[in-house]
């Protein structure tokens, strides 16, 4: 059994979508003058992960120009177009062997922040076969942690599928860990209206 405190994760932050529903890059727009992207990939960072990968793909120089001063590592997957399971292969697959879970998250909530990755981090720790996921809305969804006993599924992942299909069918390994105010996104106009400036 390993002891927790060897346990390493990796964070995927899934950034390669042309938000074509919003009709702009969402990894662009600014909640309190920054970027999404910048502010989910600092709130990642805060979790100590191994290494953090940010899958680009849709205008990845100009989306990805935001975070160029980050310590992460940026890749583009090249078949994003195909839908959400393409950029999260590619993240999972670009993490070091020696990472024993992935926490993953997107750049759409607004919400996502520090506090809540780590509780999903320490909660994965405490049991590390098992997944930690955030529960909003009536649903398990990311971010998540997922044990690397997951990644074969995810790799076996088609089209505009994500973690939530396993998170569905695993449901009895996953750790709930409550985030309401994840379930607010923004994906279309009005979600952006909506958002407090």
């Amino acid at each position: 059994m390993q002891r927790t405190h060897e346990l390493a994760h990796g964070a995927v932050l899934l950034a390669a979508g042309a938000s074509t529903r919003l009709g702009r890059a969402k990894q662009l727009i600014e909640i309190d003058g920054e970027p999404l992207l910048r502010r989910a990939a600092r709130a990642l960072l805060e979790t100590s992960p191994h290494t953090l990968v940010v899958v680009l793909g849709h205008d990845a120089a100009a989306v990805g120009a935001c975070i160029a001063d980050l310590p992460l590592q940026r890749i583009v997957a090249r078949d994003h177009a195909e839908g959400l399971a393409a950029s999260l292969r590619a993240g999972v697959a670009a993490l070091p062997a020696d990472c024993d879970g992935a926490l993953v998250a997107l750049t759409d909530q607004p919400a996502l922040d520090g506090a809540h990755l780590r509780a999903l981090r320490d909660a994965w720790r405490a049991t590390p076969a098992r997944a930690s996921a955030s529960a909003y809305a009536g649903v398990l969804g990311v971010p998540a942690l997922l044990p690397r006993a997951w990644f074969a599924g995810i790799l076996q992942l088609r089209g505009d599928t994500g973690a939530r299909a396993l998170l569905r069918e695993r449901a009895d390994d996953v750790i709930a860990i409550a985030a309401p105010a994840l379930a607010r996104d923004l994906d279309t106009p009005g979600d952006l209206a909506r958002e407090p400036s």
